[in-house]
């Protein structure tokens, strides 16, 4: 079985200035692309679960955030470091109602588990708000593999 770092990406990635879309807007945190090589070092692959509600919000399209994200990954992969998926949220409850997917409800970790045969004991969760760590709770990340990211 594998094991996964869980990174959030608004205000873990880069600086959370609410609804980033635009790579001009988008502003890796200091220290990101060295956490991912530690990690991927030690076996981990990783993987980004973020809601992504302004696009229920209409305040950007999933192909603006789609476009976004491939240019994102490819940043990465321009300093050695491989992200093994991208899982996002589109939803927002008061706009498509409820759903299993948005943080803190762990659908886009449950759903990482499955497609990447995870073992959720040996995973690590990194977000910056208490939904992304009770996500991972919900889900079965140990409680000392929770980590409140503050940049």
């Amino acid at each position: 079985m594998n094991k996964a770092l869980f990174l959030d990406r608004d205000g873990v990635i880069n600086v959370d200035k609410g609804h980033v879309y635009l790579r001009e807007q988008f502003e890796f945190n200091e220290g990101i692309f060295d956490l991912c090589r530690k990690y991927l070092e030690q076996g981990y692959l990783i993987i980004i679960i973020t809601n992504q509600a302004g696009i229920a919000k209409g305040y950007y399209t999933e192909a603006d955030f789609l476009e976004l994200t491939e240019w994102m990954v490819k940043e990465f992969e321009d300093k050695g470091i491989v992200i093994s998926k991208v899982y996002y949220c589109p939803h927002h409850p008061d706009i498509t109602g409820p759903c299993t997917c948005r943080k803190p409800e762990p659908g886009m970790i449950n759903q990482a588990v499955r497609e990447f045969d995870l073992n959720i004991s040996n995973c690590i969760l990194a977000g910056d708000r208490e939904s992304d760590l009770e996500a991972g709770r919900r889900a079965g990340i140990p409680e000392e593999n929770l980590i409140l990211f503050c940049p």
